[in-house]
């Protein structure tokens, strides 16, 4: 029979132990992150939580197409909690981005941008004016947000430093009515 010693000895080791394998995952694997604003609806909604994968991206660059959390630029003033975007790759290295008539041209094509609300149009901003083409350099990105007429993104601060991207949202956990996937968008 365990004494009562051994006994709480055993549950301060299991406590822990879940509590450094919980710090392990969170600093290496995935985080927790919370949707604030209304710049991604309608793929996101404010009080979303997303699990973030902070580890593909060590093994493979990131992909157009696919949603990101990054930090925010040097450039964008922001709060304490709010140091942290989620956007969606739009330009990735190597890419030529313009907005032109309300629609986003990707090496001289429109793009097929099938996660925004019909009838969304697209304003040229700071970095990406009218009639400016941006070339996406080796090591940058270009994100914007699904919702464009609510969304401070890469038309006004330009393109980030990879250094920059946290990972890639892959699982949508709150509400309960919205748990699953995130799906990849090629674009």
């Amino acid at each position: 029979m365990k004494s009562a010693g051994n006994f709480i000895l055993e549950f301060v080791q299991s406590i822990v132990l879940a509590l450094s394998v919980f710090v392990l995952l969170y600093l290496l694997v995935a985080q927790p992150n919370e949707v604030k604003g209304s710049s991604m609806v309608p793929s996101f909604i404010n009080g979303e939580y997303l699990l973030t994968d902070k580890l593909s991206y060590r093994f493979r660059d990131p992909k157009r197409g696919e949603v990101v959390v990054f930090k925010a630029p040097p450039s964008e003033p922001c709060a304490e909690d709010e140091c942290e975007y989620i956007k969606r790759i739009i330009g990735v290295p190597g890419d030529k981005v313009e907005v032109r008539q309300g629609k986003v041209y990707l090496n001289r094509k429109p793009l097929n941008e099938v996660y925004l609300a019909e009838g969304t149009y697209t304003e040229n901003g700071a970095a990406l004016a009218k009639g400016r083409v941006v070339i996406v350099s080796e090591g940058e990105y270009l994100l914007f947000g699904d919702n464009r007429p609510h969304s401070r993104d890469g038309r006004e601060f330009g393109k980030i430093d990879k250094s920059l991207i946290v990972g890639r949202a892959f699982f949508r956990y709150w509400p309960a009515s919205s748990l699953g996937m995130i799906p990849d968008i090629s674009i």
